[in-house]
């Protein structure tokens, strides 16, 4: 499962990287347009999944490190990130 979220961020990085070259070099007329549309659409969704994990990202070590990664990678950050372990309860 892993390989596939290093695959996500692998693909995730070079639609950014598309997004970039776009904003130096546009594409022709229709394709720039959508390109930048998509591009400004993913970054909407991925601040909404940074601020919807805000509060849940606290107890780590670098918040916002994975928070800047979030914003990045999205869904595929998120799901590398372990889940917190719920304290066991000793009964006495």
């Amino acid at each position: 499962m892993n390989v596939f979220w290093g695959l996500g961020k692998l693909l995730t990085l070079l639609f950014w990287l598309v997004v970039l070259v776009n904003q130096l070099m546009p594409f022709v007329n229709p394709l720039h347009l959508l390109v930048d549309l998509a591009g400004s659409l993913l970054a909407c969704l991925h601040l909404l999944e940074a601020v919807f994990c805000f509060r849940s990202l606290r107890g780590r070590t670098h918040p916002w490190l994975d928070r800047l990664k979030i914003l990045f990678f999205g869904v595929f950050h998120l799901q590398t990130i372990p889940a917190p372990t719920a304290p066991k309860a000793s009964h006495a």
